[in-house]
């Protein structure tokens, strides 16, 4: 249980009254810890009006809830007072943090514990760790059914092995045999690996197992977005079209989805609560959740009340990418929480099938957090490289990879071959820790755009044009889109712009005016581009005071690669972000030990 280094504003500037980012009304330490850019707005004015609804003068109490709502809005569960004077501050280089009256941490719990705000159950204190009342309820629940889904007699199964050897035949897939037959014994499994560790192997082989114990059984694939959910069907249809055929003909009908159209429709008037729940649980024997590292807290709290109690539940993923946007880091806190437990039901995937030579190394030395192996891998290895942003000879190439693969899919575009197109496009990626800025996405998008016209000798004045690669931001069942989804615009025969979308059911060709919510993809940013891969894959790392730049995020970025990965970034930056790791304050961990 540890805090999240990410998260200060700049400071606010308590001379001007018109700062977006000054609390106006707010006094004592809400307004000091304001001032100094650690407490937002938002977490101010949510402080002050809860406080004064319950009737909470105390100025402590109140700094502790708006730490606490700072906390949730940056990824955490709750806020550990014993460590919040060790939240970052942020200050001009060159000049000493400002001074800040923290409480005495020996008397700050007593004092949280003790105030009507604890008494209308706005907070919850367990330990010295502070909760919204929501996110206390959501973690005990998780805890709770999880609990209970371990505890319960495990379903009696016959002698697997035969069938197991007959979906597994080659030794290279001992690890992913034992895996799938360890799961296929539990009514609950967290199978963990790295990319390219055989985890889709080991689902598909799971699958294959509880069929063969129960041919009718009901099963649902699902994941966390649109986009993984597409990736979840394509790669287990491939999976199971290496089986042998009375095994694919049981499980040859599986479609993937999103957990929120699993869940079915939001109820009225609340923004957590679905269709099925407790009291209408799925009507589902297995299910399957794949890319588990992107599920926040709230959301793996609806899934586990949703099942019935006999319900097999596979948790799939990688603990070591990126947490959610949400708050909870829910994967990372079951993979910590049952270490040593007799009864684990956490499986991990170790050896990698994908990578090979330099790129592999890399992600071991990331694993190992070995900052000096991953530079000498980064500067002397075959298939990865760091380039310094200081070298504008090296600066100007590293742009041009990113124009080049533009380049191609404008060709492609252009003559009107949409698979070709959409393949360029897959072919390489341009990663950035950052949405906006000139080292963000939209300032490499500007570039990229500002070299590919150099390329071409054409300047795009208009929004659409063949060749515009683009990024779905938001979900639209009705065309069939989810946020995530990529695709690019090809000019057909007759002059006409179409946007060709690649899924799990085929690509589908959409007119311009049918898509809103999209922007520009000549960049992306690493969170979105979890559990994609590309052939060669470019990476923009945040300077190394970026409280975003993080081990996570390296390793996602990096691993996202298959032949070649070039990172753009400092050796100071590189080994900040081997250091540096995303930490979100949670409860949960030691509530399962």
């Amino acid at each position: 249980m540890t805090t999240t280094p990410t998260g200060p504003t700049r400071p606010a500037s308590a001379d001007d009254r018109y700062d977006r980012q000054l609390a106006l009304g707010a006094a004592g330490l809400l307004a000091e810890f304001n001032r100094a850019g650690v407490l937002g707005v938002a977490d101010v004015h949510v402080a002050r009006r809860l406080g004064a609804a319950t009737g909470e003068t105390d100025e402590e109490v109140l700094l502790a809830l708006a730490l606490t709502v700072r906390a949730v809005r940056l990824g955490s569960t709750c806020l550990d007072l014993t460590t919040a004077a060790e939240l970052p501050v942020e200050h001009a280089e060159g000049e000493e943090p400002p001074t800040l009256r923290w409480p005495d941490a020996d008397t700050w719990t007593d004092r949280v514990a003790s105030s009507p705000l604890a008494a209308a159950a706005v907070v919850r204190i367990d330990q010295a760790l502070v909760y919204l009342d929501r996110y206390w309820r959501e973690e005990r629940q998780v805890c709770e059914d999880l609990l209970a889904r371990l505890s319960a007699p495990a379903a009696p199964t016959p002698d697997l092995e035969p069938t197991a050897a007959e979906i597994f035949p080659d030794a290279g897939y001992d690890e992913q045999r034992a895996a799938a037959l360890s799961s296929a014994r539990r009514r609950t499994t967290v199978l963990t690996g790295g990319p390219g560790t055989g985890k889709t192997t080991t689902v598909a082989g799971v699958l294959a197992l509880l069929a063969e114990l129960d041919p009718d059984a009901r099963i649902a694939l699902a994941a966390p977005t649109g986009k993984a959910s597409a990736r979840l069907q394509e790669s287990v249809e491939r999976e199971l079209g290496r089986l042998p055929e009375r095994h694919r003909a049981r499980l040859r009908d599986l479609r993937a989805t999103t957990l929120h159209r699993l869940l079915g429709s939001m109820q009225p008037r609340t923004g957590s609560r679905f269709t099925h729940d407790r009291h209408r649980p799925l009507p589902f024997e297995v299910v399957v959740v794949d890319e588990a590292s992107m599920v926040p807290l709230t959301m793996m709290a609806r899934l586990l009340e949703a099942l019935r109690p006999e319900t097999r539940l596979v948790l799939v993923g990688d603990p070591g990418q990126l947490s959610p946007v949400e708050a909870g880091a829910v994967l990372t806190d079951l993979v910590d929480g049952f270490a040593g437990r007799a009864d684990s039901p956490v499986t991990s995937l170790l050896e990698t099938h994908r990578f090979q030579g330099s790129i592999a190394a890399l992600e071991a030395a990331l694993r190992a957090d070995d900052a000096d192996a991953v530079l000498h891998l980064l500067t002397t290895g075959d298939g990865v490289e760091l380039v310094d942003p200081g070298d504008a000879d090296a600066l100007a190439a590293f742009g041009q990879v990113s124009a080049d693969a533009a380049y191609s899919v404008t060709l492609a575009a252009e003559a009107g071959d949409g698979p070709a197109a959409v393949a360029a496009l897959d072919a390489h990626r341009l990663l950035c820790g950052h949405r906006t800025g000139p080292w963000g996405v939209s300032g490499w998008n500007r570039r990229v755009e500002r070299l590919l016209a150099d390329r071409t000798g054409v300047t795009h004045y208009e929004e659409w044009y063949a060749g515009r690669p683009v990024l779905v931001l938001a979900n639209d069942p009705g065309l069939g889109l989810y946020n995530g989804d990529t695709g690019v615009t090809v000019r057909r025969p007759d002059g006409r712009l179409r946007v060709v979308v690649p899924g799990a059911g085929g690509a589908q060709e959409l007119a311009t005016t049918r898509l809103s919510d999209v922007q520009t993809l000549y960049a992306m940013t690493v969170h979105k581009s979890q559990g994609s891969q590309a052939a060669d894959v470019s990476v923009v790392l945040p300077p190394p005071e970026s409280p975003l730049l993080t081990h996570e995020l390296l390793y996602t970025a990096v691993t996202r690669a298959q032949h070649h990965v070039r990172v753009l970034g400092t050796e100071d930056a590189v080994r900040a972000a081997v250091a540096r790791r995303v930490q979100r304050a949670s409860g949960l961990a030691r509530r399962l030990g």
